[in-house]
């Protein structure tokens, strides 16, 4: 099983990375936390592999720390909960804040994820809330509702983000609509935050 790659970024998009390995490219579906922390196509790279295999494919799925990887393996555990939604899962919350809305029992939090339903959000508490412990991340506040921002022509990060969202789900009218939402909420061009409060905003 492959466990780790380290090579040159070829191409990278917000769910997906291709890391050219000795001349071999590896595709590698990543949250949005991973996707924040790589370079520009040309520069060197190293992430975390869990390898997933089934019957008709070998996929692999990337993580700038063990840390995270480690969330994934535990989130995939859940019945009912496949590594594409897992990726979904770490993309709309922070490694931290996912920890902190499962321990302290947020249900309400994780049905803003998309996919993740009242019946999921409550298995992951059940079953995670206690298997954390060996999981060390940093604290985050929960965000705060915000009004809706006026039509605009969206920029190319903006787009970035609605194609995010879109690649895990979202119609594309509801991710511009969010997209402008975020931008009423959170000042700056940091394209995760922007991506996260977007995802926040889709319900």
């Amino acid at each position: 099983m492959i466990a780790f790659l380290r090579g040159v970024v070829h191409e990278k998009h917000p769910n997906q990375v291709v890391l050219d390995v000795s001349g071999v490219g590896y595709e590698v579906t990543i949250p949005v936390s991973t996707f924040s922390t790589l370079p520009t196509a040309g520069g060197s790279a190293s992430l975390r592999i869990h390898t997933h295999v089934r019957e008709d494919a070998l996929q692999l799925f990337g993580f700038a720390s063990a840390e995270e990887r480690t969330l994934f393996e535990k989130l995939i555990s859940i019945s009912g909960v496949g590594p594409k939604l897992a990726i979904t899962v770490l993309s709309g919350l922070s490694a931290g804040e996912l920890i902190a809305a499962i321990r302290g029992g947020q249900v309400d939090r994780l049905v803003r994820i998309p996919g993740i339903g009242k019946k999921t959000a409550e298995r992951l508490v059940l079953e995670l809330r206690d298997k954390l412990d060996g999981v060390l991340l940093d604290k985050a506040a929960a965000a705060a509702g915000v009004p809706a921002a006026p039509a605009s022509v969206l920029s190319g990060l903006d787009q970035d983000v609605v194609s995010a969202l879109v690649n895990l789900g979202a119609q594309r009218a509801q991710a511009e609509t969010a997209i402008r939402k975020a931008r009423a909420a959170v000042s700056g061009d940091d394209f995760e935050v922007l991506f996260r409060k977007a995802m926040e905003l889709l319900r």
